[in-house]
């Protein structure tokens, strides 16, 4: 088929990659966000998906809003028969999910109908979800709710942050989104409606959702800081500076108040609200990530200071 990809962050690249590979199909153009700025200079950077694009040299279109009416012009050039979406970011409107003969065809990391929304991945981990995978659906006006061509599943581990998780299911999506695309051009695919049951939601988290609640049991406190791995990072304070806080292990002992700190030199222990937890590292404010034991010979925590207050 005659096709366009949209995508935007690095989960999407092995979809475009495998795309691109595929003797079957044909990526004309690449549709993604406008270049952002990030890093202590607020330097403009394109998306990973144009700058995949830029190398395979095809054009890159990245309209603020989708909508606008010269890109609606565009995509009825691109004379496109579909166009596979990848955590795209932008809200499609109507008018130009019309324009491709078999629409557009968003692979979404989780199984529909659970986890719909901006952060499936990451919402699976908090829940302490066991297995997850990835689905293939025809986008309509609702959010996540189109009829499902396919899915795969994967185990979740139980050390998963969701930047490992989200690595595996970006490789094996891009597989799934290929098959998809084969199976609509042969005719020997059809979109089934999503169930009524089983239907959560995964909104975005935020920075002030990542902040560590000491006060909950230790299992939480686990999969909350797996889940906002890489981002958007979990954290806590100590002395009134924030301090961002990567993986912890469980242990068994629970001496500890919520928050309680208890450094030795083999490690940093601190309080739940039922065992406590081993800290892995940890990042300062302006610094490098460290080990938390190297950080606590640097500022010694005194007898009863806690995190979080």
């Amino acid at each position: 088929m005659r096709i366009a990809f949209a995508g935007t962050p690095e989960p999407a690249v092995p979809a475009l990659r495998a795309l691109l590979d595929s003797p079957r199909h044909e990526v004309v153009a690449v549709i993604t966000r406008p270049p952002a700025r990030s890093g202590r200079g607020r330097r403009e950077t394109v998306s990973p998906v144009a700058a995949l694009a830029a190398e395979a040299g095809l054009p890159v279109y990245t309209p603020a809003k989708p909508g606008q009416p010269d890109f609606v012009e565009t995509l009825h050039s691109l004379a496109v028969e579909c166009i596979p979406v990848v955590a795209y970011g932008a809200l499609l409107p109507q008018s130009v999910l019309d324009i491709p003969q078999h629409g557009w065809v968003n692979l979404h990391f989780s199984l529909l109908p659970a986890w719909r929304g901006a952060a499936p991945v990451q919402h699976a981990i908090l829940a302490g979800d066991d297995v997850t995978g990835a689905s293939t659906f025809r986008i309509e006006a609702g959010l996540d709710t189109g009829p499902v061509f396919g899915m795969v599943t994967e185990a979740i581990r139980p050390d998963d942050t969701s930047g490992t998780l989200m690595a595996r299911l970006a490789d094996s999506g891009a597989g799934l989104l290929v098959a998809t695309l084969d199976g609509i051009a042969d005719g020997t695919i059809e979109a089934r409606p999503q169930p009524a049951d089983g239907v959560s939601l995964a909104g975005k988290i935020t920075v002030a959702d990542a902040e560590v609640p000491w006060a909950a049991p230790a299992r939480h406190v686990d999969r909350l800081i797996r889940a906002c791995t890489p981002a958007p990072g979990a954290w806590t304070t100590f002395r009134g500076e924030r301090l961002k806080l990567g993986p912890v292990r469980q242990r068994g002992a629970n001496a500890l108040a919520p928050g309680a700190i208890e450094a030795a030199k083999s490690g940093v222990a601190v309080g739940t609200a039922t065992s406590e937890v081993e800290l892995g590292w940890v990042q300062p404010a302006g610094k490098k990530p460290m080990p938390a034991a190297d950080w606590a010979r640097g500022v010694r925590p005194g007898t009863g200071e806690l995190f979080g207050g």
